[in-house]
């Protein structure tokens, strides 16, 4: 039986694809569990349980996760991309139309009005929030991923250009992505020929600020920007400076702080992206359907830290290899199998950055000896049999 701790409460219809006689759904967080599935809960602090062999993030982010110490340790972090895209689609349309119309200041002038002639005020007042329409401007989407493919195509059904920019674009969002809108050769060319510019990268060290004073320098005057990704990517501090002179008309962002709260055209929404219940409920589902898979059968898709791997069950016995992305480990692993009589079946290794995966199908039952052996090779994380 695997133990599954929940660290946020996950949506039934998630929690249903463990409902068999294999698992037991705890929230007891003193429990040695064997996966973990979470939201948004900081595991930085938390003591690692010796059992737990996989995390699964009911999202995309996985910053409130200590990826680096779960690799350490053989445990696969896995998170739920494309589960929410729609959601977060939806409320950066909301932010283009936002950005582009008074529609937020409209409202609140609004509440103020009192008085038998309210529509007259109305009438009188409205040009004071004029904005401007979204067809004919154009786009740029940086970061081509599941939710930069599906605003990009929207805009484009909306009646906008789009330009786009993604170095690492995946051969699958290619295929998704419409004929219709220009690739760029790089961010600058999105910069300068944008109206609206709309981000969708991960956060990383390298993309921490990627929209700063530099880059803002290079885009048009009067460009609107849109930060529905994760906040570190925007410089808060240069933002303030563009929209004070007039080079960045508005921001729209979906993680408010200290800083952009109640600023002068700058439309903090406290982020609500995901905040759907179908998108909690497909996160649910695929975060708690990737942890299954991973544990009854070894395969791996959608690790942050791990490559994904899969390979069909065949022979008697299956072992999984957690280690390091070093030369001569294959060599090793087979030695072994050798020097000890079993025949392997079949095997597939990969390997991201530091790190690799190995899965050995064998032709009989992996014996102590065997796991023994493999798990005294250097460079090895965790040797998992697969019964």
């Amino acid at each position: 039986m695997f133990n599954i701790l929940t660290l946020n409460k996950i949506a039934a219809c998630g929690l249903d694809q463990l409902a068999d006689s294999k698992y037991n759904i705890t929230d007891d967080a003193a429990t040695n569990c064997d996966g973990i599935i979470l939201r948004s809960f900081a595991m930085h602090d938390m003591e690692l349980p010796t059992n737990l062999k996989a995390v699964a993030r009911a999202g995309a982010g996985t910053n409130n996760i200590p990826i680096d110490k779960c690799s350490e340790k053989g445990i696969v972090v896995f998170n739920t991309p494309g589960a929410n895209a729609n959601a977060v689609k939806e409320l950066v349309l909301a932010g283009l139309f936002l950005s582009s119309r008074d529609i937020t200041g409209g409202i609140d002038w609004a509440k103020t009005l009192t008085g038998d002639d309210v529509a007259k005020q109305v009438e009188k007042g409205k040009s004071n929030f004029a904005g401007s329409e979204i067809q004919g401007k154009t786009l740029g989407v940086i970061g081509l991923g599941a939710i930069g493919v599906l605003v990009a195509n929207t805009a484009i059904h909306l009646g906008m250009k789009v330009i786009g920019f993604d170095p690492y674009l995946s051969v699958d969002a290619a295929w998704r992505l419409s004929s219709h809108i220009k690739h760029a050769k790089s961010a600058d060319e999105v910069y300068q020929e944008a109206d609206y510019i709309t981000i969708h990268v991960p956060l990383t060290d390298e993309t921490k600020h990627t929209v700063n004073g530099d880059t803002i320098a290079k885009m048009k005057d009067g460009v609107k920007v849109l930060n529905f990704a994760r906040g570190e990517l925007v410089d808060n501090e240069a933002m303030k400076v563009a929209l004070a002179s007039g080079k960045v008309s508005k921001y729209v962002v979906d993680f408010p702080n200290g800083e952009v709260i109640n600023e002068k055209n700058i439309i903090a929404i406290p982020h609500l992206g995901a905040s759907t219940e179908e998108s909690e409920d497909n996160c649910a589902v695929m975060a708690a359907q990737e942890l299954s898979n991973y544990l009854e059968t070894g395969n791996i898709l959608n690790s942050v830290n791990f490559p994904n791997c899969d390979l069909p069950f065949s022979g008697k016995g299956r072992i999984a290899i957690l280690h390091k992305n070093i030369p001569n480990m294959l060599t090793q692993f087979t030695n072994i199998f050798a020097e000890n009589n079993q025949n392997i079946a079949d095997l597939i290794n990969k390997s991201k950055k530091d790190l690799a995966y190995t899965i050995i199908n064998t032709d009989d039952i992996v014996t102590d000896d065997i796991v023994d052996k493999l798990k005294a090779v250097s460079g090895i994380l965790r040797v998992r049999v697969i019964k």
